[in-house]
């Protein structure tokens, strides 16, 4: 049976009618296909977009879903064929006759009946138009290659927002080119990259300030008492706490002893972030040893000395504990840390890479809880962007794969750091395997393929009406081809990402088995440069 739907005023001549509308249930809306074969045209696809006629507004919407409820019994049969469709937004026209910019939301809905029309060019330039506000370009759209796709810089900066893709699909060149484009734009930024693998130094160049194990200074005294006891108190069942309980006071002291000839101590705590002196750490532990009625009793307090020492004389360990001279340097780290100023470097590129692992989730948890401290002081005037990559490592959904002072410290700038100027973007290739609630935190979503069924209904569960339709194609997207919801874009769309030049991708390529092992590699060479970095613990 062909419909024949009621032509409504307003409708062009060149208009391509594809279905009339039986359904609207909030903002979904059913619609019932005309016959192709009447029509000449294709059927619309997920994600497609299109348009239907208000009295006094064009409506936008989202092919979210196909459907044949009654499949043909034969061949050539004609078959009902339905599309559900999720409203996006409108564009108003006003009593002279003119018609609005394109808004998100819809206040005037088509009715029942009416023609849903095919969209060409100019429809998808007005939904994905330039916004008003700051924004850059970053790709196109999927269903026009000329149609370049927008993020909006506040809405974007301001909410969180998250890459996510499996390994491989491009998550850090998406990241390097947003970050790219925002800066080259607005050039006096502060940024801060979380680096695991030494990736990222490579993409920014000169943009970027690039601290490795070598430079890098975040000496032990900036450490909280929870972060310095991961790091010194040994995993001794009934001797932890004792060991804690010793390591308090002596620090406490120490720090007090330092301030002293400063000002007065009275504001100092255990958490206090002022420089102490080992040499005065290690003097406390002697004294409060030598005060003990029973030499049995001196065995924490030696394991605490012995721990000491092998962090002081263990060049790993050299940019958190560095050497005898201490000074009072807060205020450099935190402008190093966070370009004030920015002297033409907006990012730093703090490279973790060669950090020992064993105390790699401190040193993440010592500079996101330094992140948010920062951005809390400095009263937003100056905003920063945290960038988390592989961002489940050190936020993971189970407290038993890392330090819980980690998570806790990304899940506070994620729950309260846009009140006070502190961003963060989440970079995971699992999300499902995130801290619960830490991707919900985020407004804006950028997904790339995810293989993994947990991850796609993990993301799923995260996403708004509007998006859901769009899930499905995860795991058919291409390399730099994204999901992109949220606050940050206009309207849920499906996009390419532009492709950035080979000198500012980031170094996150896999070894080429095919090439290296062609032929035979100069032993003596490549051994023994192995053996120097490996005893020098350089990568």
């Amino acid at each position: 049976m062909v419909l024949e739907p009621a032509t409504p005023a307003g409708m062009d001549d060149g208009d391509l009618v594809i279905g009339r509308i039986v359904s609207i249930a909030g903002s979904q809306v059913i619609v019932v296909l005309e016959d192709e074969r009447k029509t000449g045209l294709h059927p619309p696809q997920i994600g497609s977009v299109v348009r239907m006629r208000s009295p006094d507004s064009t409506v936008y919407g989202l092919v979210t879903g196909l459907n044949i409820p009654i499949p043909a019994m034969e061949p050539g049969e004609a078959e009902m064929k339905i599309i559900e469709v999720e409203l996006l937004g409108e564009v108003v026209t006003s009593v002279s006759g003119e018609a609005s910019s394109f808004m998100r939301g819809v206040s005037i809905y088509p009715g029942l009946g009416n023609p849903v029309l095919a969209t060409n060019a100019e429809d998808l330039r007005t939904v994905y138009a330039r916004p008003s506000i700051t924004c850059v370009p970053v790709g196109t759209v999927h269903k026009d290659r000329n149609v370049p796709a927008y993020l909006s810089v506040d809405d974007l900066l301001s909410r969180h927002f998250a890459v996510l893709g499996s390994t491989g699909t491009g998550k850090s060149c998406v990241v390097a080119l947003i970050l790219r484009r925002i800066l080259t734009q607005i050039s006096a930024g502060h940024v801060l990259i979380i680096d695991l693998h030494n990736e990222y130094a490579r993409a920014f160049g000169d943009m970027a300030e690039v601290l490795t194990q070598e430079n890098l200074d975040l000496p032990y005294w900036l450490l909280n008492f929870e972060e310095i006891r991961e790091i010194m108190v040994s995993n001794r069942g009934d001797q932890t706490e004792a060991e804690a309980a010793i390591l308090s006071d002596a620090i406490l002291d120490a720090k007090r002893a330092f301030a002293s000839g400063i000002e007065s101590v009275d504001w100092v705590t255990i958490d206090t972030p002022v420089p102490y002196r080992l040499s005065d750490l290690t003097r406390i532990l002697n004294e409060k040893m030598g005060r003990l009625q029973r030499p049995s009793d001196s065995e924490p307090y030696l394991r605490l000395k012995a721990r000491l020492a092998t962090l002081s004389n263990d060049r790993r360990y050299s940019f958190m504990f560095p050497g005898i001279t201490v000074r009072d340097n807060f205020a450099s780290i935190l402008g190093t840390l966070y370009r004030v100023p920015t002297g033409g470097k907006p990012i730093t590129i703090v490279d973790l890479s060669g950090v020992p692992s064993e105390i790699l989730n401190v040193v993440v948890s010592l500079i996101c809880r330094m992140t948010f401290d920062f951005a809390q002081s400095s009263d937003q005037q100056v905003p920063v962007l945290l960038v988390c990559e592989e961002a489940h490592r050190y936020a993971p959904l189970s407290d038993e794969f890392g330090f819980a002072s980690t998570k806790q410290a990304v899940g506070r700038i994620a729950k309260e750091g846009r009140k006070y100027g502190v961003s963060l973007c989440l970079v995971s290739q699992r999300p499902s395997e995130l801290a619960a609630g830490m991707l919900a935190q985020c407004n804006t979503i950028l997904a790339l393929r995810l293989s993994n069924q947990r991850d796609q209904d993990f993301v799923r569960a995260t996403l708004t009406e509007s998006g859901l339709g769009l899930v499905d194609s995860l795991p058919s997207l291409r390399d730099r081809e994204a999901i992109a919801v949220g606050q940050a874009v206009s309207v849920p769309l499906r996009m390419f990402f532009d492709d950035l030049p080979h000198d500012h991708r980031p170094q996150s390529g896999a070894a080429s088995y095919a090439r290296a092992w062609v032929q035979e590699v100069d032993a003596d060479q490549v051994l023994n440069t192995i053996v120097r970095r490996m005893r020098r613990h350089r990568r």
